[in-house]
């Protein structure tokens, strides 16, 4: 049976921390214009959010899915759930992000509470690093560019565990992103033997079975 004990109070007070910041980086966004938004959109979190995050945590810890892939870590944020998770079902976790800085930013903080040793980031392309990726994996979560979220899946699709679950997140906001959202749904449940399903948690998750 999984770990079904409470959060350590030391990784709530780190995840309390990157909701902190959430809310200053969406106070200093609603001041920007949106050509500023561009330029600086590295510098902010944009976090799945705790409604999500903890769904998450959960399906993993239930379901011990103990191959877990992210795909954009960003600062890390959903990074600290993950590794939450894979740590009392004896999971790890392999991270997929871009940018060199926010792999520090996130590694620093797992190392706080003991949760980097289970967390293996891979910095760089995310489709040169998922073809680098033998699998099968047990839980994905895809949280990076929505227009790479079709190609990601296509990558990742064959590595796939039997009973895997794939969370696509950001299916309802921002608005922005609705067509590659629903570009992405399409073709998941177009897939052969996957089943699909949209939750109005959070920005909206696409969660999806493989059978």
């Amino acid at each position: 049976m999984p770990d079904t004990a409470p959060i350590d109070p030391a990784v709530w007070k780190v995840i309390e921390e990157y909701e902190a910041r959430a809310q200053r980086d969406e106070a200093l966004w609603n001041t920007l214009t949106e050509e500023e938004i561009r330029r600086r959109l590295d510098e902010f979190l944009l976090p799945v959010g705790r409604a999500a995050a903890t769904l998450m945590n959960l399906i993993v810890k239930e379901g011990t899915a103990r191959r877990i892939l992210e795909v954009g870590s960003s600062y890390g944020y959903s990074t600290i759930w993950l590794a939450e998770a894979a740590r009392a079902i004896g999971g790890k976790v392999v991270s997929l992000e871009l940018r060199p800085p926010k792999t520090e930013y996130a590694r620093t903080q797992l190392a706080r509470v003991q949760l980097d040793s289970l967390v293996e980031f891979r910095v760089g392309d995310a489709l040169d690093s998922l073809a680098q990726l033998p699998g099968p994996f047990d839980f994905v979560l895809i949280d990076l560019w929505k227009d790479m979220y079709v190609p990601v899946f296509e990558r990742l699709y064959p590595k796939l565990a039997p009973g895997a679950v794939i969370v696509a997140d950001n299916m309802l906001q921002p608005e922005s992103s609705r067509p590659h959202a629903r570009a992405y749904r399409e073709r998941v449940r177009a897939a052969a033997d996957m089943s699909s399903v949209l939750l109005a948690v959070g920005n909206g998750l696409e969660v999806s079975r493989y059978r």
